[in-house]
């Protein structure tokens, strides 16, 4: 019996399926304006545009210096399929709990496409004063612990090429620094684990700890963070051990999903 054709739920919201258009043809066609965008849909300019704008508030599009749109961060980073990131999630989140009751403070999973970092798995400390949920945000990979950790692990080739001049073109003053970024990564291969204070956020402090995959690459990184006011450098190898403790336990059970 053949497969039955998709059926329109009978309470359609049309603002969202209309976002989801206009999110599918950026990441499946490529650049789009706000009167392409329109036509495609059959609504009006203004409608179109807010559609947009909400896609790049969510990071599923980013808004081109000549006005155009095209394809964001949360699209790109579709290289990581959605069963690797369905699978790293559910893996994690009960060692991101446990680092939580353990520390007290927001703990994270994300891995890299690129330039971009993805959250992908945050659960939040209970404390009043604290980081929010990070899950499903993008930023900058140089800007983030997890970011650094992750970026550590590729050859300097491939930092070169990730940070081309040439992939910058249209927006060069959110290039790194290169002989900066490749001392800090040096840093991170030499120590082992990673941190920023106020780097991806300011008045917050993270430090972090690779996950490698079955196959013995880095896939992941996993972080807490907390209000910088609650650092204390002397607390610096307790949340290093227990970061790689919690690191080396979800490591098991990905090799076991394996």
């Amino acid at each position: 019996m053949d497969k039955p054709l998709k059926t329109r739920p009978p309470y359609a919201i049309t603002s969202v399926d209309h976002a989801l258009q206009l999110a599918a043809i950026l990441q499946l066609e490529g650049r789009l304006t706000v009167s392409e965008a329109a036509v495609r849909l059959d609504v009006a300019r203004s409608t179109a545009h807010r559609l947009l704008a909400m896609l790049v508030y969510r990071d599923f599009a980013v808004q081109d210096d000549d006005k155009g749109y095209r394809a964001g961060p949360v699209l790109e980073l579709a290289a990581h399929s959605r069963s690797t990131a369905a699978r790293l999630r559910q893996v994690a989140l009960p060692h991101l709990q446990r680092l939580v009751d353990l520390l007290g403070e927001s703990a994270n999973v994300a891995v890299r496409t690129g330039d971009t970092c993805r959250f992908i798995a945050s659960i939040e400390s209970p404390q009043s004063l604290k980081v929010g949920s990070r899950e499903g945000m993008v930023f900058p990979a140089h800007r983030t612990t997890a970011g650094l950790l992750l970026l550590a692990q590729i050859s300097e080739p491939e930092i070169a090429s990730i940070y081309s001049k040439e992939r910058y073109a249209d927006h060069p003053g959110d290039r790194p620094d290169l002989d900066t970024l490749r001392t800090e990564l040096d840093r991170v291969r030499r120590n082992g684990f990673a941190f920023n204070d106020g780097r991806s956020e300011r008045g917050v402090f993270a430090i972090g700890v690779p996950v490698h995959g079955a196959g013995g690459d880095v896939v992941a990184g996993m972080s807490v963070s907390m209000p910088s006011v609650r650092f204390d450098k002397e607390s610096l190898p307790a949340l290093v051990a227990s970061l790689t403790s919690a690191a080396s336990a979800m490591e098991r059970d990905l090799a076991g999903h394996h």
